[in-house]
């Protein structure tokens, strides 16, 4: 009811603040059996953490998981499934000069209107890092869909500011601070010092794409595989926009182009993103997110204080001139989380279930 659980079957309720002790999560519903240590699981946490680059927050997070139960000589029991990461380098003091103030972009004052109290250090609550629980419980459904199911979950970097990222190969993504899936980032590292230098910060348009998704997983009419997609993605700090497939495109396709055709031996497009009627078709799934620019910026804007009364804030500290650099991991483990939900809801409904065709997920062109 509070807001602080994702999923159904598997389910994942998040705790934790920015600068609290620890932060963390308790994963309900996984499948006993699975093989699982924290070393499945820190190398995703590895991928998200801040003070990789020069371009993200300079905090030092180890970020390192702790499996506290659920895991019992070195597999999964069925039952609950407590996962921590400790906080160790807070630095409160940089918030005591903003505690009176709203931050424009922020949560600040909807989190004060809405509990009538708010945690300043970091965002509290609303801080990205609450991110890395999701990204650790991630880690976990990966792992069981790629073993269940052959399921790859994937992610690149599609766009920065004003900078379109051209898609080269998805073996250029491990190898730069950007995710970006092309060997030069030489631009992107010029853009990101030249905001940093403004004060300024831009956003950014990530990809997640989920290959080997079997078809039929999905609930119509209000728990559709894409609605569940959209309803994770939009839970990621930041981001305020979801596509599925062509999305946004559709509007200028014609439906002689947008209709995915079928042939004996498979769809001819993937307009539909991997989902027809809110179920899988097979296909790859082929998401989109668009993420704001970081609203913790050190040029000086207007504002109000808890008094109600104008003033202007410079937010100082250690923050990401674009949050979206470290978000593919996010996006990623959020895809993983709606999926192995949905495997598992239609695996306890339709497990039965002989379709009459054998499945044509192939993309052909």
């Amino acid at each position: 009811m509070s807001g602080n659980t994702f999923g159904l079957l598997f389910s994942v309720t998040n705790f934790g603040e920015s600068h609290g002790p620890a932060i963390g999560c308790v994963v309900d519903g996984c499948p006993p059996g699975l093989e699982l240590s924290e070393a499945d699981i820190q190398p995703d946490l590895d991928r998200r953490k801040p003070g990789t680059s020069r371009h993200v927050t300079q905090r030092q997070e180890a970020d390192q998981v702790e499996i506290l139960s659920g895991v019992y000589e070195g597999r999964t029991t069925g039952t609950p499934i407590c996962l921590l990461i400790r906080n160790t380098d807070q630095r409160s003091k940089d918030y005591s000069a903003i505690a009176q103030t709203f931050r424009p972009g922020h949560a600040d004052y909807t989190y004060l209107q809405k509990y009538g109290v708010r945690d300043p250090r970091g965002g509290g609550r609303s801080s990205a890092r609450l991110t890395a629980p999701m990204v650790a419980a991630g880690a976990i459904a990966k792992k069981w869909l790629a073993a269940q199911y052959g399921t790859r979950v994937r992610g690149c970097m599609q766009q920065v500011g004003e900078i379109a990222i051209d898609f080269e190969s998805w073996e250029h993504v491990p190898n730069n601070p950007f995710f970006a899936p092309m060997a030069d980032v030489s631009d992107l590292e010029s853009y990101m010092d030249s905001l940093r230098k403004a004060g300024d910060s831009c956003g950014a348009r990530i990809r997640i794409s989920a290959s080997g998704v079997p078809p039929g997983w999905g609930e119509p009419l209000f728990d559709r595989l894409d609605a569940d997609i959209a309803h994770a993605m939009m839970g990621i700090n930041a981001v305020k926009g979801v596509e599925i497939g062509a999305g946004f495109e559709s509007v200028v396709q014609r439906g002689t182009v947008h209709g995915d055709s079928l042939s004996p031996h498979g769809f001819r497009t993937n307009n539909a993103g991997g989902v027809l009627g809110g179920i899988s078709t097979g296909q790859d799934l082929e998401v989109s997110i668009a993420i704001k620019p970081t609203s913790s910026i050190i040029s000086p804007r207007e504002t109000i204080d808890i008094r109600g009364e104008s003033t202007e804030v410079i937010t100082k500290g250690r923050h990401d001139p674009c949050v979206g650099l470290r978000a593919t991991p996010i996006a990623e483990a959020m895809l993983a989380l709606v999926l192995i939900d949905h495997a598992l809801r239609h695996r306890a409904q339709n497990a039965d279930v002989q379709p009459p065709l054998r499945p044509i997920p192939a993309a052909v062109r």
